[in-house]
């Protein structure tokens, strides 16, 4: 096919007219961006651009940007851009093109250092606001599902949650008690090395006992469950919003967070108290061991002394943190599967976000509950 054929202009005073026609279509690729190029408005003169498409006999995509590259030429240049007698049957493919093909971003000038640093601490700080929106909506959404529950418990997924607690809980156990026994090992390996320097050896089971079931069980096993199940929950919806599982559900008339999230939080806050319980018995078997292999402290003399240390508040301190974190790390891990797009690459992005985010909140929420425990003397 000739060029005239495929595009031909006239220039009629200020006015640019363009004729298309034939086949816009990837296979005349070349001859296509000669002529685009030629006739695309380089002159401050020219103040309209029409471009008449009822010539077009086929248009695909590449022939679809062709014709936005015209239009975002003349809109640069001054000038007004319309397109005419568009066939009906092209006009959702040159409206998605033209939705799509979003301006080019300008160049950032980084040659004022304050300013960067400004521009860039705000748009931080704005990403951190939307963070925490998006979580408020999701707690929000889970509530509401979490009511309805209450009130219709037909219509919560038992099937469900009981197979997500199996997955997050039973599963993890194996994990969860090794590196919690390998945590408590270290703790007393390190408080004997330099509590000897001053013959208290045996305080060691002090500060074994009060970290383990105060701070380091729930929140290492918080780490752990924020790295592996919600991971995995970030992975599975974000799978699903990828395959449009999750827009089919709503097209059926069904709600994604009764369904999809709501089990898999509950599962998580049933599971992390069971798994902190496990994760600090493990922890002090692993404290009393190393104690008695490399402390010399006998068994009985450790069970002793962590009876005298510790006490039920302890104990509660522990276990009271750990649905509230399990609940952060679920809702962060839900609202970051959802934002995956389309590509595996932003997959990957959101389900890393969700295992930094939701380690930071475990920690943050952790400063939080040490504040108020120690402002009621508990």
């Amino acid at each position: 096919m000739n060029g005239e054929a495929l595009l031909a202009g006239k220039l009629n005073g200020d006015r640019l007219e363009l004729a298309a026609g034939g086949d816009w279509t990837a296979d005349n690729a070349a001859v296509l961006d000669q002529l685009v190029s030629a006739a695309t408005p380089a002159s401050n003169t020219i103040s309209n651009v029409d471009i008449d498409m009822s010539g077009i006999a086929r248009l695909d995509t590449y022939g679809a940007w062709l014709l936005e590259r015209i239009l975002r030429s003349a809109t640069d240049s001054g000038a007004q851009a319309r397109v005419l007698r568009l066939p009906d049957r092209f006009r959702t493919l040159v409206e998605t093109v033209h939705s799509t093909a979003g301006a080019v971003p300008p160049v950032r000038d980084d040659s004022n250092l304050i300013v960067y640093a400004l521009a860039t601490v705000g748009r931080n700080m704005h990403e951190v606001y939307i963070s925490f929106q998006q979580i408020a909506l999701m707690l929000g959404a889970v509530t509401m599902a979490w009511l309805r529950a209450v009130v219709r418990p037909t219509t919560f997924r038992w099937t469900s949650l009981v197979n997500q607690v199996d997955l997050v809980g039973w599963r993890a156990v194996p994990i969860i008690l090794l590196i919690t026994f390998l945590i408590g090992a270290i703790l007393a390996q390190q408080g004997i090395f330099h509590f000897r320097k001053f013959g208290a050896d045996i305080y060691v089971v002090d500060m074994v006992g009060i970290l383990v079931l105060r701070e380091v069980g729930v929140l290492i096993v918080c780490v752990m469950v924020a790295g592996r199940s919600g991971s995995a929950y970030t992975a599975e919806l974000g799978s699903m919003k990828m395959r449009e599982e999750i827009d089919a559900l709503q097209t059926m008339g069904l709600d994604p967070v009764s369904i999809l999230i709501l089990p898999r939080i509950v599962a998580l806050v049933i599971a992390v108290p069971m798994l902190t319980f496990l994760g600090s018995m493990s922890a002090l078997y692993g404290g009393g061991l190393i104690a008695w292999l490399y402390g010399g402290i006998p068994p009985e003399v450790f069970l002793q002394r962590l009876r005298e240390a510790i006490s039920t508040d302890h104990f509660l301190v522990g276990l009271l943190k750990a649905p509230f974190m399990a609940l952060i790390i679920g809702i962060v891990a839900c609202v970051e599967g959802l934002q995956v797009q389309g590509s595996s690459e932003s997959l990957g992005l959101q389900t890393t976000a969700s295992v930094v985010k939701s380690i930071f909140l475990v920690i943050v929420l952790d400063g939080v509950f040490a504040i108020f425990f120690a402002a009621i003397d508990l």
